[in-house]
């Protein structure tokens, strides 16, 4: 009997965390990391303050939570079909296509997390080790598709790195560029940096 009991409260304790970083990644979707409270957190989770820092005693423990959370609903996208590419030109196209298709899913969330790591220490640091990271991979990954060597390469890494920013997106968009339209803006700026 000890063993079913032990077995029910670990499971009723995993339900109850993955409540609380549901709603605090609802929150932060809503509002921003750096305008969400614990308490709200708790209110909306059903629990108390105290409960929410026993599973999670910090904002560095409750953002991985809240990032997996978010990222079982909106996947980052697979791009390794695209990489596969044998064309330089045709691997930054797919890349920004399929990522400006996710920043346009994203953007009630990402437009606030990019937005709030300028004030909120622990989220910029979330960022920088995940998003940020995946970005600079994916910068290399395309960088290398070119085979230039030196300042072209550290250059036209720069250029790829700003297209493939969410900010960049996002002004494109509000110029009034489709998502496609402005992936295809930036390919082709790319390609003539390449060149």
């Amino acid at each position: 009997m000890r063993k079913y009991e032990l077995k029910a409260r670990a499971e009723s304790q995993r339900q109850t965390r993955d409540r609380i970083a549901k709603e605090a990644a609802e929150l932060h979707e809503e509002k921003g990391v750096a305008n969400t409270t614990v308490a709200e957190i708790a209110r909306r989770a059903g629990v108390t303050r105290l409960t929410v820092y026993n599973h999670f005693a910090s904002l560095s423990e409750l953002l991985p939570a809240c990032a997996a959370h978010y990222e079982r609903l909106h996947p980052t996208p697979d791009f390794g079909s695209v990489l596969a590419e044998v064309d330089a030109d045709e691997r930054v196209r797919g890349v920004l296509t399929r990522l400006y298709a996710w920043y346009r899913e994203t953007e009630p969330m990402y437009g606030k997390l990019l937005s709030d790591r300028a004030s909120v220490p622990e989220l910029d640091r979330f960022v920088e080790e995940n998003a940020d990271r995946m970005l600079a991979e994916l910068a290399d990954d395309l960088v290398a598709g070119f085979a230039l060597r030196g300042r072209r390469a550290e250059r036209l890494r720069a250029l790829i790195r700003l297209a493939l920013d969410f900010w960049t997106w996002r002004r494109l968009t509000r110029e009034g560029l489709a998502d496609q339209a402005a992936a295809d803006l930036m390919a082709g700026a790319v390609s003539t940096g390449a060149a």
